[in-house]
This record gives C-alpha cells, sequence and structure tokens, in this order.
C-alpha cells in the first residue's frame, strides 16, 4: 500500500479555410521559424512570488502557477519568444515569523523552503526559465540594487512622504512590531484572523493601527504605541492614472478577452470607494533590502516587502540574462518595451497589490504622466490574470479552507511521492477557479481521474494504439477514400485546436481543457460508430481507413493537450513517433502518412484507487 500522508487532514487537407480564418485571427498558424525576429510576439509571463516560509499546496498551484505554466507553454508553441519568470518571496515579516517559530535562522529558513517550491515545481512539470529568489546568494545583490533604485526614482519625483507616525511596540520584546507580527480583530467583518497588514477571511488591506484588541505575536502581550518614522507612497497623485489604466481594461482585449472581473471589480471598486490612500513603503525591520537614504531616521529600515517583491519580477529577469552572459541592460527587451507583453499570474489575495500597488510603482518612475510608460520607461501589465481562492473537502468531512496553520491541504511534496503529476494538472485546471470559488473534493479527484481522463483520453489512445498494432502491423494504415464521417471527425480536429487557441489566447484554461476533452470523446464516438473491430472481420479496408482517422485524431490531441499534461504529451507523442516538432501548434493537423511505423502502446492514465489515498 503506497503512503497516503499526502492528505494532511491536519491524404487530402483537412484544414478547412472556416477554421484556418478563426486560428489565423488567434494567431498561431504561422510556423515559428517562419516568423520574422521584428514582428514575433513576445510575452514576460510571470507566477506571484511565494512566500519562502513554508511548503505549496494545490490552492498554491491551481492559483497562479499552473495557469502561468500552460499558458507560456501555449505561446512558446504558437511561436511565440516567451520568458517565464518567478522565485521566491524571500524577506519580511513572513520569514522572520516562521523562523523564530522553527527556532532557525531566517537565512536557512528561507534557502531550505526556496529549494522546496523549485523541487515541487519541477515534479509538476512547471518550468521557469529563471527561478530566483530576493534575498538567496545569487540574486540578492542585483535584486537590492533594483530594489533601491525604484525607490530612489520615485523619491526623487517627490512620490514620497516622510511621516512621523504611530506603531504599535512590544515592550517586553524592545522592539517595533511589523505588520505580521500584530493579530487582531477585522474592523472591516470583525474576523479574528486580522494581522496588521491584511484580514485573512475578507481579504481587505489592515492599518495595524485599525485593529482591534491587537496582541504581539511574539510574546502574546497588547503592545503599546510609540512613534516611528516611515516613508510613505503617495498613492493619491497616482489615483487618477491609475483608474484610468483600470477602466481601459473593460474594453481592452487583453490576450483575447478582456480583465478578469474578479481583478477589475477589487482594483477599481476599492479606488471608487475608498480612494487610495498614502502607504508606507518601510519597515522597523532588519530582514530585507535596507532604505536607501542618507537620512539617520532611515538607519535600521528596510523597504516593505510589497514594495521589492513585485521587483523581483525585474530583478530575477535581469539576473537571467546576466547568468547566461548577455548584456547587462538585456532585460529592458522584455520590461521596457511596448511591444513586450507582461502578463502577471496571482492568486485573489495578491490583486489589490498586483493592480494597484505596483502598476502605481511602475507609473512612478516615468518620466511624464501618461498612463502607459514610453519605449525605454517600464511597462504596466498588459494583463493581471488571478484566480479565485479553491477550498478543500476531504471524505466525509465539510468543505473548508485550506490552511497551513491548520494542516487541512494537499501537498504537493508528499503527493508527487506517490502519483503522477498531471492527474493533479488535469484536475486542478478542470476546476479551476476562474471566476468563483471552488472545491478540491478529494473523491472528485479520483471520479475524474478515473472517468474522465482514463475513460475518455486515455482509452482512445488505448484503443487506438493497440488495434493498429495488432491488425496493421503498428504502422499507420493506408485509407483510398473518406466517407463524410471520416472528413466530419477531421474537420472536428482542427476545429477544436482552434477553439482551443482561441481559449487560451484569452487565459479561459477550463473551457479550453474542455475542448481538448470533447475531441477525446469526439474520438470515441467515431471509434464506436465506424466500429474497426467489426470491419476487420469483413472489410480491412473500411477498418484502416476508420484507424487511419483515429490516428489522425490522436495526433491532433498530442499538440493540444501538451500546454495543459506535457508529460502525458511526450507519451502520446512516443506511441506515434513524432519528433519534437510535434508541440508546435500550426502541426497540429498535420496528417501522419500512411505507412508511419509506430511506437510501442503504453498506459497513458493510471487508475487511482481510493484505497491509495486513504488506506483500508
Amino acid at each position: 500500500m503506497p503512503p497516503a500522508d499526502f492528505l494532511s487532514s491536519q491524404p487530402q487537407s483537412i484544414q478547412s479555410s472556416e477554421v484556418r480564418s478563426l486560428a489565423d485571427g488567434c494567431g498561431w498558424l504561422a510556423e515559428p521559424k517562419a516568423v520574422d525576429a521584428m514582428t514575433q510576439r513576445r510575452f514576460l509571463v510571470t507566477g506571484a512570488l511565494p512566500y519562502s516560509n513554508g511548503r505549496s499546496h494545490v490552492g498554491h498551484i491551481a492559483g497562479a502557477y499552473l495557469p502561468a505554466d500552460t499558458y507560456a507553454r501555449y505561446l512558446r508553441a504558437t511561436g511565440a519568444d516567451v520568458r517565464f519568470v518567478c522565485g521566491s518571496d524571500d524577506n519580511g515579516v513572513a520569514a522572520l515569523k516562521t523562523a523564530r517559530e522553527q527556532d532557525r535562522s531566517v537565512e536557512e529558513l528561507t534557502s531550505h523552503y526556496n529549494r522546496c517550491w523549485e523541487k515541487d515545481f519541477k515534479g509538476l512539470g512547471i518550468e521557469f526559465d529563471i527561478w530566483g529568489g530576493t534575498h538567496q546568494p545569487d540574486y540578492v545583490a542585483v535584486h537590492e540594487e533594483f530594489s533601491q533604485d525604484f525607490f530612489l526614482k520615485i523619491f526623487a519625483k517627490g512620490l514620497f512622504t516622510k511621516r512621523t507616525t504611530k506603531q504599535l511596540y512590544d515592550t517586553q520584546a524592545d522592539q517595533f512590531l511589523p505588520d505580521r507580527f500584530v493579530k487582531g480583530t477585522c474592523p472591516h467583518c470583525g474576523s479574528s484572523d486580522a494581522f496588521g497588514d491584511q484580514c485573512e477571511d475578507c481579504g481587505r488591506s489592515v492599518d495595524q493601527l485599525e485593529l482591534i484588541k491587537p496582541v504581539s505575536m511574539l510574546t502574546h502581550s497588547t503592545p503599546e504605541l510609540r512613534e516611528t518614522v516611515h516613508w510613505y507612497l503617495r498613492l493619491d497623485q497616482l489615483q487618477e492614472r491609475l483608474s484610468s489604466w483600470l477602466g481601459q481594461k473593460k474594453d481592452t482585449q487583453a490576450c483575447g478577452a478582456a480583465w478578469r472581473a474578479i481583478v477589475l471589480n477589487q482594483s477599481l471598486g476599492r479606488i471608487e470607494a475608498e480612494g487610495l490612500p498614502e502607504r508606507a513603503m518601510t519597515r522597523d525591520l532588519h530582514w530585507g533590502v535596507p532604505v536607501p537614504l542618507d537620512d539617520p531616521d532611515a538607519k535600521g529600515k528596510s523597504l516593505y516587502v510589497w514594495f521589492d517583491a513585485p521587483i523581483g519580477y525585474v530583478s530575477f529577469t535581469a539576473s537571467m540574462f546576466k547568468q547566461r552572459g548577455d548584456s547587462n541592460d538585456e532585460y529592458e527587451r522584455w520590461w521596457k518595451d511596448p511591444d513586450c507583453k507582461i502578463v502577471h499570474f496571482i492568486g485573489e489575495d495578491n490583486i489589490v497589490f498586483h493592480a494597484i500597488t505596483w502598476p502605481a510603482m511602475l507609473m512612478a518612475t516615468h518620466e511624464s504622466e501618461s498612463v502607459q510608460g514610453k519605449r525605454g520607461e517600464y511597462q504596466l501589465p498588459h494583463n493581471v490574470v488571478s484566480n479565485s481562492f479553491l477550498n478543500i473537502k476531504f471524505p466525509g468531512k465539510e468543505e473548508e479552507k485550506i490552511s497551513k496553520s491548520r494542516g487541512t491541504a494537499v501537498w504537493i511534496e508528499d503527493y508527487l511521492k506517490t502519483f503522477d503529476p498531471d492527474p493533479l494538472r488535469y484536475y486542478l485546471t478542470a476546476i479551476a477557479p476562474e471566476n468563483v470559488r471552488t472545491t478540491f473534493d478529494v473523491d472528485d479527484f479520483i471520479r475524474r481521474n478515473n472517468g474522465e481522463l482514463l475513460n475518455a483520453f486515455g482509452n482512445f489512445f488505448n484503443r487506438t494504439m493497440t488495434f493498429a498494432h495488432k491488425y496493421f502491423e503498428g504502422k499507420v494504415p493506408p485509407t483510398d477514400r473518406r466517407d463524410e464521417v471520416d472528413k466530419k471527425q477531421l474537420d472536428s480536429c482542427c476545429e477544436a485546436a482552434a477553439r482551443t487557441a482561441e481559449e487560451l489566447e484569452g487565459c479561459h484554461f477550463k473551457t479550453a481543457l474542455a475542448e481538448v476533452m470533447s475531441l477525446a470523446r469526439a474520438g470515441n464516438a467515431y471509434f464506436d460508430t465506424t466500429k474497426p473491430f467489426m470491419t476487420r472481420k469483413t472489410d480491412m479496408t473500411a477498418c484502416g481507413r476508420a484507424i487511419n482517422v483515429c490516428l489522425q485524431t490522436a495526433r491532433t490531441l498530442t499538440t493540444i493537450v501538451a500546454p495543459f499534461l506535457p508529460f502525458t504529451a511526450d507519451k502520446c507523442a512516443a506511441m506515434l513517433k513524432l519528433d519534437e516538432g510535434y508541440r508546435t501548434w500550426a502541426s497540429a493537423c498535420d496528417e501522419l502518412p500512411a505507412g508511419h511505423s509506430l511506437g510501442d502502446p503504453v498506459i497513458l492514465v493510471r487508475k487511482l484507487d481510493p484505497k491509495e489515498l486513504f488506506g483500508d
């Protein structure tokens, strides 16, 4: 019995002109090598920087990293030039707090979890061009340089206000309390799980002085108010530009679709309801990027972690090119060129920072007060793609929030010890919380793997490949002509490729995967309709024609499933004896020639037994 500890309860063209027109509109028909370098699409894709103070779980993966990886894989398949950037968020209070709780140095803690996240991502097939860390040895110097440069540029424009204010102070610990070292009752929703920067339940930003009955997380004592000095970003002076820019996203086609409602509702809603106040961008903290001012009051202070964290996207990009021996300004082609589209993938709790604070920081570095930066200036995001939260439901229990502290999660590290990555990639995409919160239901995970991925997709490949090897010597059988049912099935292949591309362009991953599965089901239906298991006894020509069409369907499926299930796609490609070019989207409807030798059949999807997950 494998361990179950990952469950912690603690001969003709088949491209019609209509399909070609749709595909052309999505931009994926041109072969990559035929695309001029000056007109080739370029994308800088990022995944939200995870805190390096704990392990990854399914909520993290579903929220930002799986859709980002799927998107980057798809874009590359269309011939786009893509850089996929991510790394750990090492600075700030979260790491200090966990290090203190685990009685280890913060350097050791962040290094450990940086490696843990990297290993989990690799295990799931989430492939970054660079995986950095804001305080990791190979990245900290470049990151501090970029972060301090951002701060000084904004400071020089007069968009910081130095202000003496009051902050909670723990007299027993003899220190000011950073945001996450204070907990109390949320002034907005009344939850008792509110920290000094954000409420965990309602997601709204909180000032620690607004907390009701604040308590120090260091000594569990009641803190007192003392004066301190901090620098505040004048978001109020950037509000009009931000509001105008966000308003455009209601109509502007971003990645084939307007921005998701959840992003616009939270960001524009916040501006319209409350306006943008000044926000402190420094902290009384030694672990982080030092405030780069020649001012006695700046001594011992660091930049707020949510000021330096998004700059990690830029510093990691610069580090990537530096490590490759490219020029120091190569990163500018990706951050300061309007021809490059920057797409951020985040979770629901990061919307305000990515749709308001980060764009405001970028705007604040611009020379003029235009909404969008000119060439040579930092560009604003082309899209901010956010998913809602993912809840969890264990067998026999009620649905609940995923919680690291309560241990109610499916941990990636433990899952990968026993199971293949693609079933999880499939399920998390199929239930993706793209518009509303959804639930990882462990029983449903089993049902969908066995009833959908195995029975529809895996079964189609198994019956097709087995038949070809048993009755056609492991080769693509010839076909003398094609009947209407054959042509209809082949047309459905190109239509599925075009519709899948259209949905992926719009970052509609759930719907795009449904298109792939619809083609797999259509393949099974065609197999049942043409009955090669009967015609093999009476009409081998008709039998061969049916298997030929099934193999062409399998060929299309291999390409269009690759962004979602890369490990499965590689197995499919090996069975069909396709070279690396099979991932190219423009090849999705290329036919396998008659006589083409096939590889040995393999089991694509393993049936999951509930006992593997829950025991006897």
